[in-house]
């Protein structure tokens, strides 16, 4: 382990020359163009501009829409460092000036805060590349909303193509008053699965429901029955959320469906409980219909690949989060636990590859000193969230987020 103090004097020497006011403008210039899951083709292009004139190696299109920036300096570990660049689907509504001009998408999960972290981060430690010795791979990932951007990039070579790491870092913008840096040893975020159920029933006319089978009235029961899942078949000491985001049924009044179609995500910490858990959802499923004497058994299938368990390197987390003391305070560091949220971050690394994954908080302090609740975890509850149309994170967490970036690589590379 780097002694953390050597890692603090260092990052706060590369990073002492960060201009704010470019960061910010390349932050809103990427806030104003937000792109979906491999459509990140400006965005990737941005990324490259900024890589190559800082002298990086650049290799656009991995995994379609990535790009890895490489910079050799010498013998030395090989330290990677990753950003996600894709939007989300939600019309913004944040009322900012430089709020998205692309209707119904919008930069809800701050990628475009990591995207400018990542530049900011690779721009400092390229321009004082003489204060250490190895190589530094700059990830731009795409994909990560829906869940393929790593897998695309594996399936891509990344493994194979650039130098394989010595350790990988990412870090994720989250709801919390400006400052704060969330680091948790081990398991971090849960794995998430989605699935399809089709219902299929018997349609006919809204007059004369005895003569059709309502896949209405059995999806909603389906819908009803899978709450008591967490409830009654998971031990309060595992953490489960099972979730129904989409109902579709009919067209018209008084038209009885021929099948009604259900959209499930579940995430899980365990994998006995999730292999429990989907049978309970197949039971259920499988139950209800039989029940209402549907003509056909139902669909239940696994949508996709899902997100992996995220599982930090207890070792490299324990460092990561003392160079981020020493850096900006032993009070600034916590440990929330682990979080129900999920990313595809930890298929980048391969096998036996350590990584780490924090979180840096971003909420206005004005929205933050006005969020209702005594303590910190009922005021998070209270703030824009990650994936709300009113999430906006404040920008004096800009370069903070680049210093948390150039600590991480340093304390490999010293």
């Amino acid at each position: 382990m780097s002694d953390p103090a050597v890692v603090t004097r260092l990052a706060r020497e590369l990073t002492a020359g960060v201009k704010a006011a470019e960061l910010e403008d390349f932050y809103r210039d990427l806030h104003r163009h937000p792109e979906l899951s491999f459509q990140e083709h400006r965005t990737a292009a941005a990324l490259t501009a900024r890589l190559r004139a800082a002298g990086y190696a650049v290799t656009e299109g991995v995994g379609r829409t990535g790009v890895v920036g490489v910079l050799y300096h010498g013998d030395g570990p090989v330290v990677w460092l990753r950003a996600d660049m894709d939007a989300l689907p939600v019309r913004e509504a944040t009322g900012l000036e430089y709020a998205s001009t692309v209707d119904g998408v919008m930069h809800a999960c701050g990628h475009d805060l990591h995207v400018t972290w990542l530049v900011g981060a690779a721009d400092a430690l390229a321009a004082a590349r003489d204060a250490w010795s190895g190589t530094l791979v700059v990830v731009g990932q795409p994909a990560e909303e829906s869940g393929g951007g790593a897998a695309a990039m594996v399936a891509d070579g990344v493994h194979e193509r650039f130098p394989r790491p010595d350790a990988l870092f990412g870090q994720h913008a989250a709801p919390g008053p400006v400052g704060r840096y969330a680091h948790t040893p081990g398991l971090v975020l849960s794995a998430s699965d989605d699935l399809d159920v089709v219902v299929h029933g018997r349609g006919g006319h809204g007059s004369r429901p005895e003569a059709a089978v309502d896949p209405v009235v059995t999806a909603a029961h389906i819908v009803t029955r899978l709450q008591t899942v967490v409830s009654r078949e998971v031990a309060a000491k595992d953490s489960v959320v099972l979730t129904v985001g989409r109902f579709h049924a009919g067209t018209r009044h008084n038209v009885i469906p021929a099948e009604a179609r259900l959209a499930l995500n579940l995430r899980t910490q365990d994998p006995g409980v999730r292999a429990r858990v989907l049978a309970a959802i197949r039971r259920i499923v499988e139950g209800e219909c039989a029940a209402a004497g549907c003509p056909v058994p139902p669909g239940v299938d696994l949508a996709g690949d899902g997100f992996p368990v995220t599982v930090n390197d207890a070792g490299l987390d324990a460092e990561t989060a003392a160079v981020h003391r020493a850096l900006f305070g032993a009070d600034t560091v916590l440990d929330f636990g682990p979080a129900t949220g999920s990313e595809d971050f930890s298929r980048l690394a391969p096998e036996g590859v350590p990584y780490d994954y924090w979180f840096v908080t971003t909420t206005p302090p004005g929205i933050w000193e006005a969020a209702p609740g005594d303590g910190l975890a009922a005021k998070i509850a209270a703030v824009p969230a990650n994936h709300s149309p009113l999430f906006a994170p404040d920008l004096s967490a800009l370069v903070p987020g680049v210093r948390t970036l150039v600590s991480a690589a340093l304390s490999r590379f010293t």
